[in-house]
């Protein structure tokens, strides 16, 4: 285990901090991927002092930042020659928070929470073929059941630089379908990476406690329901627990392209037909199944190749080949 190589993006705080834990204590080489270094610091010395392991690295990375995940996958690699799991847990969500873009003129949400991960992913390719048993886990959430609304889409038009009304944006709403593509991603990531043996899952998220670190971002107003939702969101080792079992148990070793939830069960596409209010309540209160949008093959298509396109890595994915 100790010569396993596990990469966990936000890992200094909430899920991504327990999960970094539990695969220290596990034995794993771990590598915290953060934006906030000063702070990080601290967490990853708590971690090395609770696992007693010190296999525990800290690297600089901004998921917003194409030039910043290039430069952090450069130094990974030249510590690193494998790469055997990695974790897709940092993210974006600032309650309340205005239109932002991000230094690559990227809508902030869509930057972080998928653009970004994609072009770390295809920078990773080539060492994450080197391990014999390569697993890729994308964090999802549980705001996708908003797509059962048959109305729900995602906006292509609002993600790349200025937009005409601000006043109408909303990071909840961007959150929302930076999820939902992101989770598309799984999909055909699983498809493309096959060959290469490299597995690809999400998990579906319900939420987990936040820190009084976190609470202290949210805007005034958002903050008070925040406060609210805390109360009866589980403690973040609950998910950290998943993260480690999707990644390491034989029971997934040839599971690829799939939706878990909190259970560990495989959730399945929703009926692509509306099937009425009551049933449709049923499927947004369950945890069975998710939106048939997400298995929307043209939309797919779209959210891959946009994120072909602005990262520029069609030749990676692509041809496979290694990054140069």
């Amino acid at each position: 285990m100790e010569q396993r190589v596990v990469m966990i993006t936000g890992a200094n705080s909430g899920i991504g901090k327990d999960a970094a834990l539990k695969f220290a204590m596990e034995g794993f080489t771990v590598v915290m991927g953060c934006r906030d270094l000063e702070y990080s610091r601290q967490v990853q010395e708590e971690i090395i002092a609770k696992s007693h392991h010190d296999r525990v690295t800290l690297m600089e990375v901004d998921l917003s930042s194409f030039e910043s995940i290039r430069c952090f996958c450069e130094k990974f690699k030249g510590a690193f020659d494998r790469l055997d799991i990695l974790i897709h847990n940092a993210a974006y969500f600032k309650h309340g928070a205005e239109h932002k873009l991000s230094p690559d003129n990227i809508e902030i949400t869509f930057a972080t929470n998928v653009f970004g991960p994609f072009l770390m992913t295809s920078l990773l390719l080539d060492v994450l073929r080197k391990s014999n048993d390569a697993r890729i886990l994308h964090a999802g959430s549980n705001i996708i059941k908003e797509f059962f609304d048959p109305k729900k889409e995602i906006e292509f038009d609002k993600l790349q630089g200025e937009i005409e009304d601000k006043k109408s944006y909303s990071v909840y709403k961007m959150y929302c379908q930076s999820k939902m593509a992101l989770l598309m991603l799984t999909f055909k990531m699983a498809e493309e990476f096959k060959d290469d043996g490299i597995k690809v899952n999400a998990l579906q998220i319900n939420g987990a406690k936040m820190s009084k670190r976190t609470l202290k971002n949210i805007k005034h107003g958002w903050r008070e329901i925040a406060y609210v939702q805390n109360l009866f969101f589980p403690e973040p080792s609950y998910m950290a627990s998943k993260y480690f079992a999707i990644c390491t148990s034989d029971d997934f070793k040839e599971t690829t392209g799939k939706l878990f939830n909190d259970k560990l069960e495989v959730m399945q596409p929703a009926p692509a037909e509306y099937p009425g209010f009551v049933k449709n309540m049923k499927q947004v209160l369950g945890r069975d199944v998710y939106s048939s949008y997400a298995e929307n093959k043209q939309v797919m298509e779209k959210v891959w190749n946009l994120s072909e396109e602005l990262t520029e890595s069609y030749r990676i994915l692509k041809d496979k080949e290694p990054v140069g």
